[in-house]
């Protein structure tokens, strides 16, 4: 990725800086990393309405980078760096941009500009691009297009968001099975309409429906006289169009694959997936599950307060309400902390653990689940197996919490604190399981709902195994 460096001489300016006596060497960053001098100066000659300055400072960035910088700059000097380097603003810079800012600056375009920005970027780009726009302006974006290009895109959003449809490329070579290689190779040669990139040749029937592929090595190292059949490999992975995208990450992961080819209902060859495109999957799904974890929503520095504010508050006050029941379960020992105040000291103690405890196994369950490594034929034995690694890490702490406090208080208290522990760890084990299980089992993301339910079982569990046994033992006596 090409990075702009600062020039040494804080003397020269943009204005004194031109494009002949530039160097890439010079303009390069070896850490990838926009460096916030940069980001200043670009802001500051947008402050002083320098905009040649700006755009000269601009120019040399890579598209990944210019959408970088869009994204560091607040929302007044977004728009006008916008306004100031249109003609930098390319189909690859769009496509780069995170999807907040993306739709605020297609938001300030009229429907010409962004049609014409979508017919730069391939089908599954312009696809995202226009997705995020509100129906009417979609609709408006769809009239100024060509036929050719808005008949693809309205194929792609006619599928559910984040499913293979709506990634796919419908750029791809398809031909028929009765081609020998050399055949191939003259078809490709003639035809100029070929995709910029593609890694494997689809072989299809009457039918359009896959019957094998194969890679361009294999072509090229083949005599031109085969048959396409007696070359192409004829086991293949099929994504169907409606496969979420999630899946489609797992397939290719799971099967190493490098491109695959996506069919509609009927089974015909409607088009393919690469690994460039699933990277960014795998990437967004990731970071997407340890955020709903955290019920912080999307998570994005560029999303608006008031979607952020309504993603987060809503967890915030279910957690409030789970937060109640184990201030009653409190509640019901009052009498027995007003007798012994150490109790009040070591309860925080029983529920941490078991709260960290349960977040642990949780995270690693939710992974299984999205990875689909834990499933119904499985759940059992993962369940008894997380069940062994919470007795075992619950005994540990048990030993040692239970040591301590039989020196600091009573052997009792000791012993109470240590079986609680040992009670509290393994419900925590069992609850970091099951919940994320329940939940999918209900078609509810289980990154989404687990975290306040599991902290839920083991506060109130803590507290309850910890009081209640206190009371039991006569420990408060």
């Amino acid at each position: 990725m090409a990075e702009t460096d600062l020039l040494e001489d804080d003397e020269v300016t943009a204005e004194e800086a031109r494009p002949d006596d530039r160097i890439d060497d010079e303009r390069h960053d070896e850490d990838n990393i926009l460096k916030p001098e940069f980001v200043d100066r670009v802001a500051e000659a947008l402050e002083l309405g320098h905009v040649d300055a700006a755009y000269e400072l601009v120019e040399p960035l890579h598209p990944a980078d210019v959408a970088d910088l869009l994204e560091l700059l607040d929302r007044d000097e977004r728009r006008q760096l916008a306004a100031a380097i249109t003609d930098l603003m390319s189909g690859e810079v769009i496509a780069e941009l995170n999807d907040h800012v993306r739709e605020e600056l297609m938001g300030a375009l009229p429907a010409s500009a962004v049609a014409e920005i979508a017919g730069e970027l391939e089908t599954d780009d312009a696809v995202q691009l226009i997705e995020d726009l509100d129906e009417a302006d979609q609709r408006a974006v769809l009239a100024e297009l060509g036929a050719e290009d808005r008949i693809a895109i309205e194929s792609a959003l006619s599928y559910p968001e984040e499913t293979a449809g709506r990634l796919m490329s419908r750029d791809f070579v398809a031909v028929p099975e009765h081609l020998t290689v050399g055949e191939l190779i003259d078809y490709m040669r003639e035809h100029g309409d070929l995709p910029s990139e593609f890694f494997e040749i689809f072989v299809v029937d009457e039918r359009h429906h896959p019957v094998g592929t194969c890679q361009l090595s294999w072509i090229l190292t083949t005599p031109r006289a085969i048959a396409l059949t007696d070359v192409m490999k004829r086991d293949q992975t099929l994504i169907p169009a409606t496969l979420d995208q999630e899946e489609v990450g797992n397939m290719f992961q799971k099967y190493a694959l490098i491109s695959a080819a996506v069919v509609d209902v009927a089974g015909r060859l409607v088009g393919q997936l690469t690994v460039d495109d699933v990277v960014h999957i795998i990437a967004e799904e990731a970071g997407e599950d340890v955020l709903l974890l955290s019920g912080a929503g999307d998570g994005d520095i560029n999303e608006p307060i008031r979607e952020a504010y309504s993603a987060r508050v809503r967890w915030l006050v279910a957690n409030l309400g789970t937060a109640l029941i184990a201030s009653l379960v409190i509640a019901a020992f009052g009498a027995a902390i007003e007798q012994l105040v150490a109790l009040a000291v070591l309860m925080p103690i029983v529920a941490s653990i078991g709260g960290n405890a349960g977040t642990q196994t949780m995270a690693v369950t939710v992974r299984a689940i999205a990875m689909n490594q834990l499933t119904r034929s499985n759940t059992r034995r993962i369940l008894w197996r997380e069940l062994r690694v919470a007795l075992l890490n619950g005994t540990t702490v048990a030993l040692l919490v239970g040591g301590a406090t039989a020196l600091v208080f009573t052997s009792q208290l000791g012993a109470v604190i240590a079986a609680a522990m040992v009670i509290n760890v393994a419900v925590a084990g069992l609850a970091g399981v099951m919940v994320p299980v329940i939940f999918d089992r209900l078609d509810v993301d289980p990154a989404v709902a687990s975290s306040v339910f599991v902290t839920m079982i083991t506060d109130s569990m803590g507290f309850f195994a910890f009081l209640g046994l206190a009371v039991a033992s006569g420990a408060t006596g």
